[in-house]
């Protein structure tokens, strides 16, 4: 059997050591030359840190949640406060409902539902209960995490991760791991964030760990919405009139200067 390896966060050296069992909670292993990761636990990543792209064959190959070790005194630091919270959630009902008056039906993630639908009022079937789309059982669970899914019949048209802690990057890893497990699938995916994280969202999104997805870089299909700007799109006229396409006048993506 191959060896294991140990990716950790703020590191680009890699141990052929196995992790204890008790200590691989929050760690990616996996083999080496390309094959597939596996991963243990539910993504954490510290604020103090992202792991450092390894190449293995320029294809990195992730089957469920990139993982990094657990940083507690960054992880405590990095847990939103109440206002944050509470704004991110009346961004997620803003993107719900400019979704909904430009004729799509709507996904929150079931853990949102409560809180958002205190902030937008669907009319008859905006909300789907189940997706109706078919893919395997993780991919399946990631997508129902992300924050607002925008979906025409049976297709997701537009994915949206609100990103309301200082670190940036669960969405991010969510959007990978989407692009990592589906690499064919064609789908906009956009990170909304305030205007004071634009920066760090921008330099994120060109990582070298989500350069070397299999379907592509990460910057290629995800992009940066400012809260501002879905305020903007908000207070569009006519905005049941427009085409979802009106996004692109608003969103950024990642260059290489950034």
């Amino acid at each position: 059997m191959p060896p294991f390896y140990q990716i950790a966060a703020n590191r680009s050296t890699i141990h052929g050591n196995p992790l204890p069992p008790e200590k691989s909670r929050r760690w990616m292993i996996g083999k080496r030359n390309g094959e597939k990761f596996t991963t243990h636990g539910a993504a954490k990543i510290a604020a103090g840190g992202f792991p450092v792209a390894v190449d293995c064959h320029r294809a990195i190959k992730l089957t469920r949640r990139l993982t990094v070790p657990q940083n507690l005194e960054a992880e405590k630091d990095d847990k939103p406060n109440e206002d944050d919270l509470r704004e991110s959630l009346g961004v997620q009902a803003i993107l719900a409902e400019i979704g909904a008056q430009m004729g799509f039906q709507i996904w929150l993630p079931r853990a949102d539902r409560t809180r958002v639908l205190t902030r937008w009022k669907p009319d008859g079937e905006e909300l789907l209960d189940n997706l109706p789309v078919g893919f395997d059982q993780a991919t399946m669970k990631t997508i129902e995490q992300i924050d607002v899914l925008w979906i025409k019949k049976t297709s997701i048209v537009r994915a949206f991760e609100v990103e309301h802690t200082t670190s940036v990057y669960s969405g991010l890893l969510r959007m990978a791991d989407l692009l990592a497990m589906q690499p064919n699938l064609k789908i906009k995916l956009h990170i909304v964030a305030p205007e004071s994280r634009r920066d760090k969202v921008l330099r994120e999104i060109r990582r070298p760990v989500f350069m070397r997805l299999e379907g592509g870089a990460l910057a290629d299909t995800c992009t940066y919405l400012s809260y501002e700007t879905v305020a903007d799109i908000r207070g569009q006229e006519h905005l049941k009139r427009l085409s979802d396409k009106v996004l692109d006048d608003y969103e950024e993506k990642a260059q290489e200067t950034d």
